[in-house]
């Protein structure tokens, strides 16, 4: 790499815009402790704790909410032209997936991606495996991939499964990955594959933009608080991750991530079937008590249990130790069986005996029956658990189509994971914030919707599965970098209180707040304007006010996203899958029921507005407690407005009609 380059893989951020971005940070930090600390200490109105505690809590939860933003936003990253791009004979597998997106769509992105300056090979990811893109494709001389006849009755994993089927079909250096509707500009790869040259890169992630979203951008699609401050922000810390789409991957990172889970997932397995093995074994022993047949066997295998834990803690191969396990067990069973065979053939004598007619066992009587029941019970039967924990052990993996699986599966969003665990291993990514592909966003509320929650489930499925702040392998940074894109999900049950607080106020009288004195506003205000500031001066002009209402308008899709990965991941309820319509569905009427929860909230809101009028109207309200929550109110009601008009949108056509006559 040379020294030029070097450079290049240094951020370019200004030293004065950083510089005021670092003190902007300090001061809405100091803010946001000061307001809360005091806000715990000094100001919880006891008298209304069912209130006034959740209040508190939302607010701890905004503050810690701001503070990890400020934090990201120290080490902001915005790197400048990107390195120059390696020799052409690095070799380059541009993947398309897509499942039951529309021909056209799909060959209008693999065209464009044909016309990729930099050498490459297109695939076409198909999991529908449908002949009509077979078709197409083979007429275009492109390759198409889909899934082996391995994956039938086994699970599938959605895109991640249908991307490391196509990993193993294909020999590419690097990957770039797109969704069937980006369309990615033909010098993509001359502006990322430079990035590469530094050994451990194995992400580059590139911003996703949509041409069919007018400027108002009703349904919020575009993002560019996201594409920009937060993701560069991420990439200070060295943890811009992996978006699903936009981005280039180095196979040999991805390549060490599967086979190092594969063993993780193996040892893990292994060390679970032990302990398991020995709870199961001393259980068994309670219950076989006085049958010296069943404890023989039982304590020939709880030796063979004993001596693979040992061997695993001196650091023997597992798949020597599991051979060794698999084979004594089967040696148990298999001496057992004879035995017990010999003893049933004992037992049809007897029974033949005994029959009414020699020749036959129409007429076995109690007395037969009874002999049978008198034996020691099988240890065939005590150690059959025992057997089945046997499969666990097996290296093989034979309940996946591929042992080696190196995008996450864990999850219905295989990015983040994936991202995470690659950086867990030391590698390095980088957020190249250039637009270098065009796609198409959802048109209509529900579709919106859709994709949306399934965001949502995918992360906080990953949350609970492997949470970040535990995680090997990542800096306190990174941790805190993966977190907070969790905890940001978590604002659905905070907007509740954000609602339900006012209301009460205005509606009930019932105050929350000790008291609003000097001392409240004299550490409310400078909070809240230096959190403004703070996002003013790191989105450097990017529009951020829609983001704003839909992180609260969206509080039901926030909620369920959480409870649904919970039962998901805690209680094994399915979560489903839906892949996001790529093409405006048909409009069936305006959905108003999609947004029940927001049209109940604003209702309350204005009902509060009326009540709190009649109040003071009839001396019922005084004191400046009810103009400050009607205040609160206006704004709730402005934040929620953009739900009606997300209702009443009906595509970008019409909308951008209108902008133009207005």
């Amino acid at each position: 790499m040379t020294r030029r380059d070097r450079r290049l893989l240094e951020h370019t951020t200004s030293r004065r815009r950083l510089v005021t971005i670092r003190v902007v940070v300090v001061l809405a930090a100091l803010a946001g402790a000061d307001y809360v600390g005091w806000r715990w200490v000094a100001s919880v109105n006891w008298h209304s704790w069912w209130i006034a505690v959740p209040l508190i809590l939302a607010e701890t939860y905004s503050v810690i909410d701001s503070l990890l933003f400020a934090f990201g936003a120290w080490r902001i990253r915005e790197r400048g032209e990107p390195p120059a791009p390696p020799a052409e004979d690095v070799t380059v597998d541009v993947f398309i997936t897509t499942y039951n997106e529309p021909v056209e769509l799909v060959m209008r992105t693999a065209l464009a991606a044909v016309a990729i300056r930099h050498p490459h090979t297109t695939w076409i990811l198909d999991d529908g495996a449908r002949p009509e893109i077979r078709e197409a494709a083979e007429a275009a001389g492109i390759g198409v991939i889909t899934r082996s006849s391995d994956w039938i009755d086994r699970p599938r994993h959605a895109k991640a499964g249908n991307l490391n089927n196509a990993l193993l079909a294909t020999e590419g250096e690097f990957l770039l990955i797109l969704d069937a509707d980006q369309v990615p500009d033909p010098r993509i790869l001359d502006r990322t594959l430079g990035y590469f040259k530094e050994p451990r890169m194995a992400l580059v992630q590139t911003p996703q933009w949509f041409e069919n979203v007018p400027e108002s951008d009703v349904l919020g699609s575009q993002a560019p608080l996201f594409y920009g401050p937060i993701q560069q922000s991420k990439d200070g810390w060295n943890a811009a991750f992996f978006c699903g789409s936009n981005a280039i991957l180095r196979r040999e990172a991805l390549m060490q991530l599967g086979v190092s889970r594969y063993v993780d997932e193996v040892e893990q397995g292994v060390h679970r079937a032990i302990r398991t093995s020995r709870r199961l074994l001393a259980r068994a022993r309670e219950e076989a008590e006085g049958q010296p047949r069943v404890l023989q066997a039982l304590d020939e295998a709880g030796a063979i249990v004993d001596r693979a834990r040992a061997e695993l803690a001196n650091g023997d191969g597992i798949a020597d130790v599991t051979y060794r396990f698999q084979r004594g067990i089967d040696a148990i069973a298999f001496r057992f069986a004879g035995a017990d065979l010999a003893a049933m053939r004992q037992d049809l004598a007897e029974l033949a005996a005994l029959s009414v007619e020699a020749d036959t066992f129409a007429a076995i009587d109690d007395s037969a029956l009874d002999l049978l029941a008198q034996r020691d019970a099988s240890p065939i039967v005590a150690i059959e658990a025992i057997s089945l924990l046997v499969g666990a052990l097996d290296v093989s993996r034979g309940d996946e189509a591929q042992a080696i699986m190196p995008l996450a599966t864990i999850s219905v969003t295989e990015d983040m994971a994936t991202a995470m665990r690659l950086h867990g291993l030391g590698w390095r990514s980088a957020y190249h914030d250039e637009l270098l592909a065009r796609g198409l966003a959802p048109e209509d509320l529900p579709t919106m919707l859709t994709q949306r929650l399934r965001w949502a489930q995918g992360t906080m499925q990953v949350f609970f599965r492997e949470n970040p702040l535990v995680q090997r392998g990542l800096s306190f940074a990174q941790r805190l970098m993966y977190f907070s894109t969790m905890w940001s999900y978590l604002s659905g049950f905070a907007a509740v209180v954000y609602i339900a607080a006012p209301v009460l106020c205005l509606a009930f009288g019932v105050i929350p707040v000790q008291a609003y004195s000097v001392d409240f506003f004299a550490r409310l205000i400078p909070f809240l304007v230096l959190n403004q500031v703070l996002f003013w001066v790191v989105a450097a002009g990017r529009p951020t006010w829609r983001g704003q209402q839909y992180s609260l308008a969206l509080f039901p899709v926030w909620i369920e996203s959480v409870t649904s990965a919970f039962r998901n991941v805690y209680l094994g309820q399915p979560l489903g899958f839906r892949v996001t319509p790529k093409t405006k569905q048909e409009f069936t009427g305006h959905r108003w029921d999609l947004v029940r929860p927001q049209l109940v909230a604003m209702g309350c809101l204005v009902a509060a507005l009326v009540l709190v009028a009649v109040r003071y109207a009839s001396g019922q309200a005084h004191g400046i407690a009810p103009l400050i929550n009607s205040a609160w109110v206006v704004f709730d009601l402005a934040i929620f407005s953009i739900v009606i008009r997300a209702v009443r949108y009906t595509g970008p056509e019409a909308l951008r009609d209108k902008e133009e006559a207005a």
